[in-house]
């Protein structure tokens, strides 16, 4: 199967680290929706990343549906989610807050680098500031009362953590800082430092 994407979109980098700690070997092919745009368009003509071109040559999309499709691939015993329904339910928050922050750090960075200064529209972009901050202050919460695993036990909840959390504040730095989201960073540097993220850098 081949992973088509740039790692420094997070929901790329995202499908890549979940693989690997599912124990399935993807190749990926680095191909940009921006600088690649007409050979993105023949693999996929919604040129929407992530893209997985399954080895019959099917085609599927959107990072969470991806991951989806390949829990089912690795089987229950390997799943990335609890089986418990009550800590389901609160991965599945967590993983809700952290994409959403993920779309708002996206949001706000092509704002900021593709739309032309005087046809940016503040009051948007003030909104969008500020359910970026709403995404992460309730992670911060989640985090402050029960703490996410990493290692070898890393959950999709702790994945998709550590992959938003290091694409925001790649892209908009601005936005958040350490100090006002202790746990995340925390989480965020330590979770950054196992195998499946060294070895699928965000840039």
């Amino acid at each position: 199967m081949k992973l088509i994407g740039m790692l420094d979109s997070p929901y790329v980098r995202r499908v890549a680290i979940s693989a690997q700690h599912l124990g399935i070997s993807l190749e990926h092919d680095p191909v940009s929706v921006f600088r690649h745009f007409e050979q993105f368009q023949q693999i996929n003509p919604v040129v929407k990343a992530p893209t997985l071109v399954l080895d019959d040559g099917e085609v599927l999309m959107d990072s969470t549906l991806i991951i989806e499709y390949l829990e089912a691939l690795a089987g229950p015993a390997k799943s990335l989610v609890p089986s418990d329904l009550k800590q389901r339910a609160r991965s599945l928050r967590v993983i809700g807050l952290a994409l959403a922050a993920c779309e708002k750090s996206v949001q706000l960075y092509y704002e900021r680098n593709l739309r032309p200064e005087d046809i940016q529209y503040q009051p948007w972009v003030e909104r969008v500031e500020g359910q970026l901050v709403a995404a992460y202050s309730a992670l911060e919460r989640e985090l402050a009362k029960q703490p996410l695993n990493y290692g070898t036990s890393i959950g999709q909840d702790g994945i998709t953590v550590a992959v938003a959390w290091s694409f925001t504040t790649l892209v908009v730095p601005d936005q958040v800082d350490d100090s006002r989201f202790p746990h995340i960073a925390q989480f965020t540097a330590q979770a950054e430092k196992l195998e499946a993220f060294v070895s699928t850098p965000i840039t």
